[in-house]
């Protein structure tokens, strides 16, 4: 006999896992949350630095892009989480939101009720920060948020050298203004990660309402009369839902899994033998992401961490983490950065810096043999669209993940625009007791077009992927702007594929905070 449960969430990850506990707070409501990953029990889940292990298998998926046409057919490594709570569990625990006026654009698209001062309550309702109560931040929520614990005298000459080229200090990227670099806060409590499994489900695991299955991969879901009534697991098992399906799977995993229950555009999922239920078109369309460019430079010192990955100075920092919970253990290693302009009259910064406290920090990315010091550039607002699409019907096999980058010219141009802007930062006089020499791209490569080489063959995603199941007020949109699914009753997708268009930053935070306004309109829509 099958389980049956009010609502079923598929994908236990940064909005899984806040819609798990925020509903399962409703006694009424029995909530079954699945999550295809395993539990989040390895040290490098918790500690801050983990994250440069994360992008090189642990916890994730091993998928990659196809071949991307507009960057000399390259091949991305592209890292989706695989653990329960997702991409919170696995990031660099960068906490931002975006720019007001991205979300403001989705409500004059007709998203209505997701403007910003429509979302500002739900990220001030998420946070415990430990800085800020004010019109912008709030204490008290589940999520911690953080100042840095372990800068760098490297940082504060970042700083200057940015101010050398007229971009202010700026304390709190997530108040009033965007515009300027400095410290970002950060995802973490008492110099752990907090990710939305450690903040959001842990306290709630022992409430007898909710459900909690890891490792458990669904195979599709089970829909009856154009209704959504539970959903099949790769064993064959059924979990009935008797309210709703809630899919959180994210931008890859969601319409890949819409796709394998026949729900997406009829002519591709003929093509690859999976039987129509719906055709949608727009179910994998509209991918968007941010694409990262770097420049690395070479230390005259060991000002970065890069001497931390040799065993024995790696065990003298993990002793100073468990005896201070300082120093590089309790370093993101990205937690420097800033949001500046490529564009001359663009509406908001539409260029974000990651100051790489090292080397090679990511899978792909060089490592000196001497200390370094990374800068990445992202450009924030593409215009290029690419898809996710299936490689067959088979639940097992990877899918094919199209991001499309730089299908518009624009995006490269504006690109290679914010790495120049990168390299000019570490050029600066405050950098030079600390910066010997640029060793990526390098001072040979000077050209756009030689830029454009290097991009095609460096660069990396930065993460972000998003727009899959668009979120819209028109009947082509995948979800309305209550995230309930057009054309199928029983159904809601909440993750980071129902924006319309990719926020400006970094994505966890506006995840979270998509779960949270979810979780509200859920229980309305219940009675609950």
């Amino acid at each position: 006999m099958a389980e049956s449960y009010d609502i079923i969430i598929v994908g236990g990850g940064s909005a899984g896992c806040v819609l798990a506990a925020r509903l399962s707070e409703s006694a009424d409501l029995t909530v079954c949350l699945l999550e295809a990953g395993g539990r989040d029990w390895h040290p490098f889940y918790k500690m801050p630095a983990g994250f440069a292990k994360m992008t090189k298998g642990i916890g994730a998926w091993g998928w990659q892009t196809v071949p991307q046409r507009h960057m000399q057919n390259r091949v991305l490594n592209y890292t989706q989480a695989r653990v329960i709570g997702g991409g919170s569990t696995v990031n660099a625990q960068i906490y931002t939101r975006g720019n007001a006026l991205d979300y403001d654009e989705w409500r004059q698209i007709g998203c209505d009720g997701w403007g910003y001062d429509d979302v500002l309550p739900y990220f001030r309702k998420a946070e415990d920060n430990d800085t800020y109560n004010n019109t912008y931040h709030g204490q008290g929520g589940p999520l911690g948020v953080s100042q840095p614990r372990a800068p760098l005298p490297i940082c504060d000459a970042y700083f200057d050298a940015a101010a050398e080229l007229g971009i202010p200090r700026n304390h709190d990227m997530t108040g009033e203004t965007q515009d300027g670099v400095g410290f970002y806060q950060l995802t973490q409590k008492h110099a752990r990660r907090s990710s939305t499994s450690a903040a959001y489900l842990k306290p709630a695991r022992n409430r007898p309402n909710l459900t909690v299955k890891t490792g458990v991969q669904v195979r599709r879901l089970i829909v009856e009369n154009h209704r959504a009534v539970g959903v099949e697991l790769m064993d064959g098992a059924r979990v009935m839902a008797e309210q709703e399906v809630i899919l959180s799977s994210g931008a890859i995993g969601s319409p890949r899994l819409l796709m394998l229950s026949g729900l997406g555009p009829a002519d591709h999922l003929r093509e690859v033998g999976v039987d129509v239920i719906l055709d949608q078109p727009e179910i994998g369309a509209n991918l968007q992401d941010h694409l990262d460019l770097f420049t690395i430079s070479e230390c005259t010192g060991d000002h970065t961490y890069d001497k931390y990955a040799k065993p024995h100075w790696s065990a003298v920092a993990g002793l100073q983490y468990l005896l201070t919970k300082r120093g590089p253990v309790a370093s993101s290693l990205f937690e420097t950065g800033g949001f500046w302009y490529a564009e001359e009259g663009a509406r908001s910064p539409d260029i974000q810096f990651h100051l790489g406290l090292g080397s090679g920090i990511e899978a792909g990315v060089a490592k000196m043999a001497n200390p370094g010091v990374t800068l990445n550039s992202a450009y924030l607002r593409p215009r290029s669209r690419g898809t996710v699409r299936l490689a067959g019907a088979d639940p097992a096999a990877a899918p094919l993940i199209d991001p499309n980058y730089w299908a518009d010219p624009h995006d490269r141009e504006m690109s290679i625009r914010g790495l120049k802007l990168a390299q000019e930062i570490l050029r600066q006089d405050a950098l030079k007791p600390f910066v010997k020499r640029e060793v990526l791209p390098g001072p040979d490569v000077q050209s756009d077009e030689e830029l454009h080489d290097f991009a095609c063959a460096n660069a990396k995603t930065d993460h972000h992927p998003a727009g899959t199941c668009r979120m819209g007020p028109d009947a082509a949109a995948v979800v309305d702007t209550r995230l309930k699914f057009n054309g199928i009753s029983g159904l809601r997708v909440v993750d980071a594929s129902i924006m319309p268009r990719l926020i400006s930053s970094n994505t966890n935070a506006p995840t979270i905070m998509i779960a949270e306004k979810a979780a509200d309109m859920i229980r309305a829509d219940h009675g609950v």
